[in-house]
């Protein structure tokens, strides 16, 4: 798990949560410098000059600190130089201010779409800096990952569909697997239609989040998704099963391995009254080639 920076007031309330018999320990005389994450998770960008990892101190210098920045080789798998290089081996803290950042070039083209790739960045600095606490701070293990470019006509065309909906409620569906096309959305820019969706008769759109690169996400809409008699064998509602995107679990996509996941939420109304959830299900949209497909419906898809 991420660990962040204790800052002055976090240390405060600590200092006042082990007070024993009015015996108080502070640290306003003492410095202490960390990576403010020890574990974190990069993107590397098509055309990005860098990205950033956070150094902070317990306090302001009234001069400038500047220490070394060395990558630890055991436990890293990143090779420096090939896949990623530090534009500095020394960072400094300006005074009275208490953050810098050690400031890392990834190199996109020489990283797979399926590569994850590890490397341990270590703070070289004078002991007494160390707070004892919180020793792993002195290292962070920084994980990076390629992030393509949205392209919509990645997403369109064909893509097979495994669903835990269909799996719980497979209606005419003789599997929970579904070859099904998607087709660019007439009137959103970053949106596809997925024809037949999960169930004949029915299209579905999803519109791809593409502001954040590092926040690649899946939204939908609320949706007719199916008929309630064609999966449950009558009607609870108004013969209407809905879906949207779960808020109980991110939705999201992968532009470089070009797949989705996406949870829905499904649930039925009464003239447009809820009236009750089937449930939150797990679903995975892969496109494929025309290739692909074909021998898809060889097998019988």
């Amino acid at each position: 798990m991420k660990r962040t920076l204790y800052t002055l007031a976090a240390t405060a309330l600590m200092v006042s949560l082990f007070a024993c018999n009015e015996q108080y320990i502070t640290y306003e005389d003492r410095n202490y410098v960390m990576f403010t994450e020890a574990e974190q998770e990069k993107l590397v960008l098509q055309d990005q000059d860098y990205f950033t990892i956070q150094v902070g101190a317990t306090n302001a210098s009234t001069k400038d600190r500047t220490f070394g920045v060395e990558i630890v080789d055991k436990g890293s798998n990143a090779i420096e130089g090939v896949h990623y290089r530090l534009l500095s081996n020394s960072i400094t803290i300006p005074a009275g201010e208490r953050t810098t950042e050690v400031k890392i070039k990834g190199y996109y083209d020489n990283i797979q779409p399926t590569d994850s790739l590890g490397f341990i960045l270590k703070l070289v600095m004078p002991e007494e800096l160390q707070w004892d606490l919180y020793e792993e701070n002195n290292t962070s293990k920084v994980t990076i990952y390629k992030s393509c470019p949205f392209v919509r006509d990645d997403f369109t065309g064909w893509c097979l569909v495994s669903s835990l909906l269909i799996y719980s409620y497979p209606g005419e569906n003789l599997s929970y697997e579904r070859l099904v096309r998607a087709v660019a959305h007439p009137t959103r820019p970053n949106s596809v239609i997925l024809e037949d969706f999960l169930y004949d008769g029915y299209d579905v759109a999803i519109d791809f989040s593409t502001e954040k690169p590092e926040q690649p996400l899946i939204t939908l809409q609320p949706q007719v998704v199916s008929d309630e008699k064609s999966i449950f064998g009558y009607a609870y509602g108004d013969n209407k099963v809905l879906v949207e995107h779960s808020r109980n679990a991110e939705s999201y996509f992968n532009s470089c391995q070009k797949f989705a996941v996406v949870w829905l939420h499904a649930y039925v109304e009464n003239i447009g009254t809820p009236i009750g959830t089937i449930g939150h299900f797990y679903n995975v949209i892969e496109w494929v080639s025309d290739a692909e497909a074909e021998e898809l419906r060889n097998e019988g898809l």
